[in-house]
């Protein structure tokens, strides 16, 4: 019997179920929008919404119409982290293997964000905290509003800055020193702040911030869908690796995609004089 291939296991997520947040697509389901929907609190984890993300996240390699993912809080706020009676009460009670159990659920979100192959926009209004500010971090872009304010917060509950990737993803983003400060002083960094250093890649008004993330999607779900997801993984592996190991990993990478049909016609399409229309092929 031959073996299946990935694409042989491929199928639709337009129509997901969720259960613990909502989750919208286009109607081709290329874009989809994940809204944490808990806005009362200002949208925080609960043990369920951080394991149902984490499954969504690692089937998402397998979904056959979803190409770019867009999350976002409800009511004027992003994530204000784990729910403090949801999560962190039960924590304080919890023995030493649980514990451990715990912060690998939460850092395997992390690790299913980043190897998801679609491209993931956080749409960032209001407070983004916490764990909430780890979503956002292992997002591949983050549009803020004004009164965005973003804080790693686990200083504050006596807890080290090291959490869910903080201390190997962060300084990547924004440089070692801001890095230093944002998680051993826990405090809030601004719009501004997070625009200038690179944290956010622009500012929107709060009623547009949604419109431009799930803009940049479409563009990005409509673009070379297979050489984003290679981009996305070369990312994420190039930073353990010299100069002599990038080069020759991008060599190989670029000509994977050079095979694709989608260089082929984006060479046809400019010869024409035309639009290229990519397939992710």
């Amino acid at each position: 019997m031959a073996e299946l291939s990935m694409q042989d296991h491929k199928r639709p997520f337009k129509d997901y179920a969720a259960r613990h947040f909502r989750w919208e697509c286009t109607d081709d389901g290329r874009v989809a929008t994940i809204t944490l929907n808990r806005a009362e609190k200002k949208n925080p984890l609960t043990f369920d919404s951080y394991a149902e993300l984490r499954d969504l996240f690692r089937d998402l390699a397998y979904a056959s119409d979803v190409r770019a993912v867009v999350i976002q809080g409800a009511g004027g706020n992003f994530c204000s982290g784990g729910d403090v009676f949801e999560i962190i009460e039960p924590l304080t009670k919890m023995t030493m293997p649980e514990l451990v159990a715990f912060t690998r659920m939460t850092g395997d979100l992390v690790k299913a964000m980043r190897r998801a192959p679609q491209p993931i926009i956080a749409a960032i209004d209001g407070i983004c905290a916490g764990a909430g500010a780890m979503v956002a971090l292992a997002s591949d872009f983050r549009l803020g509003t004004p009164e965005a304010k973003t804080a790693y917060l686990f200083t504050r509950v006596g807890l080290a800055g090291a959490d869910m990737g903080a201390c190997g993803l962060l300084p990547r983003l924004v440089g070692q020193g801001r890095a230093t400060d944002l998680l051993m002083t826990g405090r809030a960094m601004g719009a501004d702040e997070g625009l200038a250093c690179g944290f956010f890649s622009a500012l929107h008004a709060p009623a547009e911030v949604l419109g431009k993330a799930q803009a940049l999607a479409r563009t990005l779900a409509d673009g070379p869908w297979f050489a984003h997801t290679m981009t996305k993984t070369m990312l994420n592996q190039e930073w353990a690796m010299g100069i002599e190991e990038m080069i020759e990993s991008e060599a190989q990478a670029q000509a994977i995609c050079m095979m694709t049909g989608d260089f082929r016609r984006a060479f046809e399409a400019f010869a024409s004089k035309q639009k290229p229309k990519f397939e992710g092929n």
